[in-house]
C-alpha cells in the first residue's frame, strides 16, 4: 500500500489545493454549476484564499486538512462553526468541502478526509457537524450517507449566476 496519510494544511499548499478545487469542480459539475461560475475561477485568487485559510484558523473548529500519497496533495476539506442561522455556533461544525482528486478515489483518502474533520469538530467542542452539498451531486451525498450523515430537509439557493440548489447532511458527534 503506498504511503497515504492526513495532515494539516500549510499555506504552502494553497496553491495545490486551489489547483486540485478547480480541477475537480470543472470535470465533476460541469453540469451541475454554471459554466461561466467554472469559468471565472482564478487559481491564484482561490490560492490567496486558501493561504489564508491555513495561516491562522480563527477558532479551533475552522482547518483545512490536506490528504497525502507520498508527499503529493491528493485531496482536501476544511471545516468551520455553523453560519446557518438555525443551528448553534458554539455546537455545530460545518464539513465546508472535501474533494479528492478524481485518480486517486476509492483508496480510502476521502474517509481518512472525513474522520479527521470529524474528530476536529468534535477536539473543537462541536456535537453536530452539518455539510451541504449540491442538489444533484449524487456520488458525494452516497459517500456521506454511507458513513452515516443523513439529510436534514434543509435546503438554499446559491447565486452562482444561476440559481445551483443544495441539500443540507447532518451528523451527530456527542457520541451519544
Amino acid at each position: 500500500m503506498a504511503d497515504v496519510s492526513v495532515r494539516p494544511a500549510l499555506p504552502t499548499d494553497a496553491r495545490l489545493i486551489a489547483d486540485l478545487q478547480i480541477e475537480v469542480w470543472r470535470a465533476d459539475y460541469a453540469d451541475l454549476l454554471p459554466a461561466g461560475a467554472l469559468e471565472a475561477l482564478s487559481p491564484i485568487e482561490v490560492a490567496e484564499q486558501w493561504a489564508a485559510a491555513t495561516a491562522q484558523p480563527p477558532t479551533r473548529a475552522h482547518a483545512v486538512l490536506v490528504a497525502l500519497e507520498g508527499n503529493q496533495v491528493v485531496g482536501f476539506t476544511a471545516t468551520a462553526p455553523s453560519s446557518d442561522p438555525d443551528l448553534d455556533e458554539e455546537t455545530a461544525g460545518e464539513l465546508l468541502i472535501l474533494l479528492v482528486a478524481g485518480n486517486h478515489r476509492r483508496s480510502g483518502h476521502g474517509s481518512r478526509l472525513m474522520a479527521a474533520a470529524v474528530n476536529g469538530l468534535q477536539d473543537a467542542g462541536r456535537m453536530q457537524a452539518t455539510a451541504w452539498l449540491l442538489e444533484g451531486d449524487v456520488v458525494l451525498r452516497e459517500f456521506f450517507e454511507g458513513a452515516g450523515w443523513a439529510l436534514d430537509g434543509a435546503v438554499r439557493e446559491l447565486d452562482a449566476g444561476d440559481p445551483v440548489k443544495q441539500v443540507r447532511l447532518q451528523t451527530d458527534l456527542s457520541g451519544d
